[in-house]
């Protein structure tokens, strides 16, 4: 795996961050005033808006119909609004917008200008965008400064750079002018996990430790991991251990589930302790495989595009290691 797709994989455990420190609720300016004097009430999603961001304030001053997205996964949440960007800043290995699963159909046959993985600025002054969505970008202030002198930047929320799918499809449908498609957007997804937890009442309760396998190393994600939280939205229940454990401490893999992320069999197939596992010899280890696996590029990219995709792809197998039967297979 390359260094730059470990970044963003390690990334995704600090999206946590925003989620339990800052609001829930993206913020705007009050609406602007029409004709008269009197205020459009915010469903009507007028035109100027104004954003808050970690550099002050990003004002549209109309609807965007030239997008450029320089986030590491920003690409998906325009398309889930249906705004094909003109480029894209894409670096997360074989998941690029012409092959990623579930953003074909919103893509629609059209490739983006990838804008490099650092940011190319005359590529994207190139693309006369009047928008550029960088909310999950870790841009700093200088990136952020010559952004802005190409067109209305929205940058990171929040000093860290970390954001929530659900506040991030909301800004991403602000900038856009699509408030209430963005509403829309966030509860079809948590709708999806409700149906999924619903038909799967064995999941109810059952601890499922979500482990990360990267050169050699192990962690039990913490429970605030938005990878976690994927597993405890369908019912599952977080591990009594979380964090970085060491070879002599695999015995804490033991739950009622193992998601493996990152690693193959094959990677573990000589460590004794670990096959003598119950949760291994029971076959009540679900492998999602590499990076490069259709399931952990979903779950990476956390969109309202990938993240039903995802649902899809786990519960099946997910199923099949709570049913009590060893001889069930989880592949």
């Amino acid at each position: 795996m390359s260094r730059r797709l470990a970044s963003v994989i390690f990334a995704g455990a600090l999206l946590a961050a925003a989620a339990a420190c800052g609001s829930s609720s993206p913020e705007a300016a009050a609406p602007a005033p029409t004709e008269g004097g009197a205020t459009t009430p915010a469903a009507a999603q007028a035109f100027p808006v104004t954003i808050k961001h970690q550099f002050g304030t990003t004002t549209i001053p109309a609807k965007p119909t030239r997008v450029v997205t320089v986030g590491f996964n920003e690409a998906d949440f325009a398309l889930a609004f249906g705004v094909k960007p003109l480029g894209v800043r894409d670096f997360i290995g074989e998941f690029k917008e012409e092959t990623r699963p579930w953003a074909q159909e919103a893509l629609g046959g059209t490739q983006p200008v990838n804008v490099g993985d650092e940011i190319n600025f005359e590529k994207v002054a190139a693309l006369q965008p009047d928008l550029i969505l960088g909310l999950y970008s870790f841009v700093d202030k200088v990136q952020f400064d010559k952004l802005a002198a190409i067109a209305p930047t929205v940058g990171p929320v929040t000093a860290d750079g970390n954001i929530d799918w659900k506040e991030q499809t909301l800004l991403t449908g602000m900038a856009l002018g699509q408030d209430d498609k963005a509403k829309q957007l966030v509860a079809d997804v948590e709708k999806k996990f409700a149906d999924a937890k619903a038909a799967n009442q064995a999941f109810q309760g059952k601890k499922l430790g979500a482990m990360f396998g990267l050169d050699g190393q192990v962690w039990i994600l913490e429970p605030t991991d938005p990878r976690a939280q994927f597993f405890t939205n369908l019912g599952f229940a977080a591990p009594a251990k979380s964090g970085q454990i060491s070879g002599e401490q695999l015995q804490l893999l033991e739950n009622d589930v193992l998601a493996v992320l990152g690693s193959e069999p094959a990677a573990f197939a000589g460590n004794r302790l670990f096959q003598q596992l119950s949760v291994v010899t029971e076959k009540r280890t679900v492998w999602f495989g590499t990076f490069g696996t259709d399931f952990s590029g979903a779950l990476g990219f956390g969109s309202p595009l990938s993240l039903p995709y995802a649902i899809d792809l786990a519960v099946p197998r997910l199923a099949k290691a709570v049913d009590g039967d060893p001889a069930t297979s989880t592949d």
